[in-house]
């Protein structure tokens, strides 16, 4: 027998100072069987950091060719590509190839840095790749955070993620390894 995603529902009341955006979210997340908590609340942060109508769950692990996260415009074609954890360079230039926007989201310290180290001039050449880093520490603080029935409330500015439920408060900085440009 297959196991089965879990359900989290998250509400999210986001203020993006920097993009003057303002929006209250309801929000189902399919955890896969074979996805960690932390990758599913990075997932969640991530969609948070560029919040939008169209910014949409994929399929995720159960789907090879797409992202994590994806934003269509009214044409379907793709505007952005959202990917989770330590990709290879082959799905990084197939990204970078079908949107004009890639921002992957790297965390998992010892990994990371090694696979950042191997992979930073391959990827330079990407003008439209970002890779941000999550550490450890802000990785577990934000995974505590996790339960069912999420309600949260985020501000950002200036890089700075401030993320609030009923009990806690945390401030959470991405390291940005590598900036679009343009």
């Amino acid at each position: 027998m297959a196991l089965k995603a879990t359900i989290y529902k998250a509400t999210v009341n986001i203020a993006d100072m920097d993009r003057h955006f303002y929006y209250d979210a309801t929000l189902t997340l399919a955890q896969h069987p074979s996805e960690t908590p932390q990758r599913m609340m990075l997932r969640l942060l991530a969609w948070i950091c560029h919040a939008d109508e169209r910014l949409a769950f994929t399929k995720g692990l159960s789907v090879e060719d797409e992202p994590d996260i994806w934003q269509r415009n009214d044409h379907n074609g793709l505007e952005m590509w959202i990917e989770m954890g330590l990709p290879d360079e082959k799905r990084i230039k197939k990204a970078c190839n079908q949107s004009p926007r890639v921002v992957v989201y790297a965390y998992g310290e010892r990994a990371g840095h090694v696979w950042w180290r191997s992979m930073q001039g391959k990827v330079a050449s990407y003008k439209n790749l970002s890779v941000r880093f999550l550490d450890d520490e802000q990785l577990a603080r934000l995974t505590a955070l996790a339960n069912r029935n999420l309600q949260l409330q985020a501000s950002l500015q200036e890089g700075t993620i401030w993320l609030s439920d009923a009990q806690n408060s945390l401030e959470i900085q991405f390291a940005e390894w590598q900036q679009a440009q343009g």
